[in-house]
């Protein structure tokens, strides 16, 4: 396969049909010297939601992205190596005691974000975890409450069709999901057979890809490429969901435009977005720009933005732009079963159990963690085995004879938010002239108390379910989260309840850097869900001339 990616496909008044292959859609267009009311800056979970729905209340809406406009009946391959394609993969530092592995597992570049290859898995956060603080004492407090935000969870799940169980066993009571659950594969009924047997709840995991034929969506036909982008289009991803909403609503979408810089004008305001596309720096004027490039673009663009105004970079007069980085941790355990699994079937996390989110005793740790059963493709398993057990050469051989009889699971597993865990930025520069950021990260002890805890109730889950030779691994991580955090204090936190900076009052952040916490559970949900509860408070502001 072969994307060119020197060549923007939305122009010219149309944009991709993501349904049709080789198909168009009319796309409206705005000049750069037209002030739009927002920019934003990313096409992902959190900027593809909120300007579809601020386009659909009115507002004059462009949408910048730094990758491609895919066409997934086009572009998409069976391919594990091929599809690499889909994440950032520009350069960047890492460091700290334990680095975080860039890529696949924590980033996307294109229309649609990581959402083009996330594993579906939608879940709610805990109630108490938006006031971990004040109910569960760490942490610090989300300045909204799971009362404010369940509406938008809820507006979220059925744009998405999220497919799962009529009752779902953990958290408050809620509507049924708008789709039915997917048939659970073998390696889901390991961990329910497991689960069952040391007396834990289990469920067919809540997932955003259709159980049944949704407009132009086919119901999921469970090839397993779920991480490597849906080729179907089965799965409900923001290319594929909200983008054409955005589309048809007036949105304009900008593919391959790398946002460089945010420029501010006399009066300290945003004035709009220095970007590059088709070879040359271009700017668009705009009342309001809006940040949406998640955990690590997002304060690299704040920072890069600095100025004689703000010389500590945008948003930053608390010195809190791109501190508290946290991860989902992803330790895993693994066993060899006497039947046939055949664990590549179907989406790779089919069964969730989020016991130990819920239950707060027993635990030598703080925070939570949940865990699915897993479906890793030859490829991403031969590399587990290589990496995390030093296989090789005709010792992996045999190992991997043995993929069609394994079964395992790996937690999203909560990580403490913590100052000196951060995006800063390096002195290199990438191929735009643009300083490339470094990340910084260390486990607490708690977080290590946390991954020890996991990896042992993996394990008797696996033995309880009938497996043997068990191992487990370390290395893996999940979703960056934090970094620009929310709060209801300008000098404990970057922006407000509503993602609005305190020190810019045109600028917005929506995606995961605003999580003060980053719970344990898949965070695209509730990103949607910020984002479709920022829609509603930007147009109320705006309707009382607050913006």
């Amino acid at each position: 396969m072969e994307v060119n990616f020197s060549e923007p496909r939305a122009k010219g008044g149309r944009a991709p049909d993501v349904f049709t292959p080789g198909g168009w859609e009319s796309m409206r267009e705005y000049a750069q010297t037209d002030e739009v009311d927002f920019l934003i800056v990313g096409a992902g979970a959190g900027g593809a939601t909120l300007g579809c729905r601020l386009a659909e209340k009115g507002f004059s809406i462009v949408i910048l992205d730094a990758g491609p406009f895919w066409r997934p009946l086009d572009d998409f391959a069976s391919d594990e190596l091929a599809q690499q394609i889909l994440y950032w993969t520009d350069d960047r530092i890492v460091g700290g005691n334990d680095p975080i592995s860039l890529g696949g597992n924590n980033s996307g570049r294109g229309v649609g974000g990581s959402t083009v290859h996330f594993s579906m898995i939608a879940l709610r956060f805990r109630p108490e975890w938006f006031k971990s603080r004040s109910k569960l004492d760490y942490g610090f407090d989300w300045p909204i409450s799971y009362e404010e935000i369940a509406p938008y969870y809820e507006e979220a799940e059925e744009a998405l069709k999220v497919a799962g169980p009529v009752n779902y066993p953990w958290g408050p009571p809620r509507r049924r999901y708008p789709y039915r659950p997917h048939e659970v594969n073998a390696a889901g009924l390991v961990l329910a057979r497991g689960a069952e047997k040391l007396g834990v709840e289990w469920a067919a995991t809540p997932l955003a890809t259709v159980s049944a034929p949704r407009g132009k969506s086919p119901p999921c036909v469970y090839r397993g490429f779920c991480n490597y982008g849906c080729s179907t289009n089965a799965k409900q991803s923001a290319l594929t969901v909200w983008i054409p909403r955005a589309l048809r609503a007036g949105a304009e979408v900008r593919d391959l435009a790398m946002a460089g810089r945010i420029e501010i004008d006399s009066r300290g305001r945003v004035a709009g977005v220095l970007y590059f596309r088709e070879g040359v720096w271009r700017f668009q004027r705009a009342r309001n720009v809006v940040v949406a490039g998640y955990a690590i673009e997002t304060p690299r663009l704040l920072l890069n933005s600095a100025c004689a105004l703000f010389s500590d970079g945008l948003a930053n007069s608390s010195g809190l732009v791109g501190t508290h980085l946290t991860t989902h941790a992803g330790p895993g355990a693994w066993a060899t079963f006497d039947e046939e699994i055949r664990w590549y079937k179907g989406p790779p996390n089919m069964a969730v159990t989020e016991h130990w989110n819920y239950a707060d005793e027993g635990k030598d740790f703080v925070g939570g963690y949940a865990f699915m059963s897993q479906g890793p493709l030859p490829m991403a398993w031969a590399q587990t085995l290589a990496t995390s057990r030093g296989l090789w050469g005709q010792a992996l051989r045999e190992e991997m004879w043995k993929y069609n009889h394994m079964a395992g699971f790996v937690p999203v597993a909560e990580t403490e938010p913590r100052r000196e865990n951060r995006v800063e930025l390096a002195n290199e520069t990438d191929q735009f002239g643009l300083r490339i950021p470094k990340v910084l990260f260390s486990y607490s002890e708690n977080d290590k108390r946390l991954q020890r805890h996991a990896v042992r109730f993996m394990s008797d889950v696996l033995d309880a379910a009938g497996g043997h030779d068990i191992w487990v691994n370390y290395k893996d991580t999940s979703h960056l989260l934090g970094t620009c955090r929310m709060g209801d204090d300008p000098r404990e936190s970057v922006v407000d309840a509503d993602g609005r900076s305190w020190d810019i009052p045109n600028l917005w952040i929506c995606d995961g850097s605003l999580f003060p916490t980053c719970g344990g559970v898949n965070p695209s949900l509730t990103i949607q869900a910020l984002a479709c509860r920022a829609a509603e408070r930007i147009s109320r502001l705006a309707a009382a001339g607050e913006i």
